[in-house]
């Protein structure tokens, strides 16, 4: 029995790839790079906003009907990027209807988590799990996974996509600060906060490493928001070393999480399935093998203090 301890870390776009937290290149969709920096603030949100809305709906269409874990996935990452963005602009574009939609990307983003977290433990974590725990995980990946299915199907995600379509086909505002700025202005912020939450990060509990994970995931989105209104040569290197940082305090964010699942499971146990001591063996192996995250999370670390920020220019 082993606890992956060697995830695969590459860049992709979405913040994990189907199973893991590769790919996170999926994160610029289409709509997105048709910003530029002589865009008003509101004319962005709204096209951020649409491009969030059409990646939801065509993976939404993946849960319902299908139980490939990259549909529920990327769900995930759509409600993720909306409320990122949301959050983002929320002190400069005023309406009262984005703190509404936040609100309900947030109880969906809930509703699919557990069958996500589930997916990433057997798949990503302990990918050799033994066999009596991967028979209860089964049985609860099908409800976990009917949990999701009931809130995108049902009334209230129409009434969230009926308010996110409205959001986007109101004419926006004409005038007002300009993105390039803002953007600016923004992503100053959102790196300096990450470089005092890292600070001293060989020190830092795993309370600590929660709110820089948090914060990086904040600046991660908005970097990736923001590049078109920048250099478009500039910001790769950044976005990718920002992504790699996100991606090591992911994976030792997935353990924590995994010993959650892990209860889970054990609670979900029959006595027909024999799975105290196999649950007890695999808790020890998540307690044990955190050594090696923490030398991937040191050396992404190194990396980003390195990555020159995109929107400053040439030094």
């Amino acid at each position: 029995m082993q606890v992956n301890a060697a995830m695969d870390t590459t860049k992709s776009s979405a913040g994990r790839a189907p199973c893991g937290h590769s790919n996170v290149s999926q994160l610029t969709s289409p709509v997105t790079t048709t910003l530029s920096g002589e865009l008003n603030l509101d004319t962005a949100l709204r096209r951020i906003v649409a491009a969030c809305r059409s990646d939801l709906l065509r993976y939404r269409a993946i849960v319902l009907a299908s139980s490939q874990p990259e549909g529920i996935h990327q769900t995930r990452v759509a409600l993720r990027r909306l409320r990122a963005a949301i959050g983002l602009f929320r002190d400069v574009v005023s309406n009262p209807e984005l703190r509404g939609i936040a609100v309900e990307a947030r109880w969906l983003a809930g509703e699919c988590a557990p069958a996500r977290d589930l997916q990433v433990f057997l798949a990503e974590v302990v990918p050799d799990a033994p066999q009596q725990i991967s028979r209860i995980g089964a049985r609860l990946a099908g409800e976990r996974l009917l949990r999701a299915r009931k809130a995108l199907g049902g009334a209230r995600f129409e009434q969230f996509d009926h308010d996110l379509e409205r959001f986007v086909l109101v004419p926006p505002s004409v005038g007002g600060e300009m993105l390039k700025a803002f953007g600016g202005r923004a992503l100053d912020a959102h790196h300096a906060k990450v470089r005092r939450r890292g600070r001293n990060l060989s020190e830092l509990e795993p309370a600590d490493l929660h709110r820089l994970r948090i914060a990086v995931k904040k600046l991660r989105y908005a970097a990736t928001f923001l590049s078109p209104a920048f250099e478009p040569t500039a910001a790769p290197a950044y976005v990718d070393a920002t992504e790699s940082l996100q991606n090591a305090l992911g994976i030792m964010n997935d353990r924590t999480v995994g010993a959650k699942v892990l209860a889970d499971i054990a609670g979900a146990a029959r006595p027909s399935d024999r799975a105290r001591r196999p649950c007890k063996r695999l808790g020890k192996h998540l307690r044990d093998s955190g050594g090696h995250d923490r030398r991937n999370l040191k050396q992404a670390w190194r990396a980003f203090k390195k990555a020159v920020p995109f929107w400053r220019g040439p030094s």
